[in-house]
């Protein structure tokens, strides 16, 4: 699948003309910062959330999705020089609402999904024309682990102390319903060429 994927980007290069793309090195210097930008943030974000977890229950570690996950994807875009965010069409956050190339992609994700690919192994990217110009899209499958349960499992087996949270912090939720190895959203990343 990357294979057509890189394949196709090359393709929509070459009708694109005079217009200035990355070339091969360029693009596989863009997958490989994107890959070890989006897997520094799953990983940290992981080891926070099993930590906070631990010492202060799930409902007390709803905060590193909601503070830290923020931060982290700040700092790590201001390092690698990319937009990176955290989306999904069952968003919790408000502002993770997916625009229309990420639910695209994330809908191939889970396709890939469905036809056996492992869930750790998900990601896809292109290169894509934006209104200031081309821009480097990228997209990590964020698959469901056993913690992430604890407040995105279905509804009846939720905690009622984090339900309680969710519904004061996110009062719109719609992340809920997920079970282990889902998709449930993606790592967005965005950078201008």
């Amino acid at each position: 699948m990357k294979t057509t994927a890189c394949l196709a980007v090359s393709f929509m290069l070459g009708l694109a003309g005079c217009a200035r793309g990355p070339d091969a090195t360029e693009q596989a210097a863009l997958v490989a910062s994107a890959r070890e930008a989006a897997a520094r943030l799953a990983t940290g974000l992981g080891a926070e959330l099993k930590a906070a977890i631990a010492e202060q229950g799930p409902d007390g570690a709803i905060g590193v999705c909601k503070v830290r996950a923020p931060e982290s994807a700040a700092a790590l875009s201001r390092q690698h020089g990319m937009e990176i965010t955290r989306v999904s069409p069952k968003n919790r956050n408000p502002a993770g609402v997916p625009d229309a190339w990420e639910a695209q992609a994330q809908s191939q994700l889970e396709e890939r999904l469905a036809a056996g690919e492992k869930p750790e192994s998900l990601d896809t990217w292109e290169v894509v024309s934006a209104a200031g110009g081309k821009q480097f899209r990228y997209a990590k499958a964020l698959p469901t682990q056993p913690m992430c349960l604890l407040c995105h499992g279905n509804a009846d087996d939720i905690p009622a102390s984090v339900k309680a949270r969710l519904a004061a912090d996110y009062p719109q939720d719609k992340a809920i319903g997920y079970r282990v190895g889902m998709v449930r959203g993606i790592i967005s990343i965005k950078r201008p060429l």
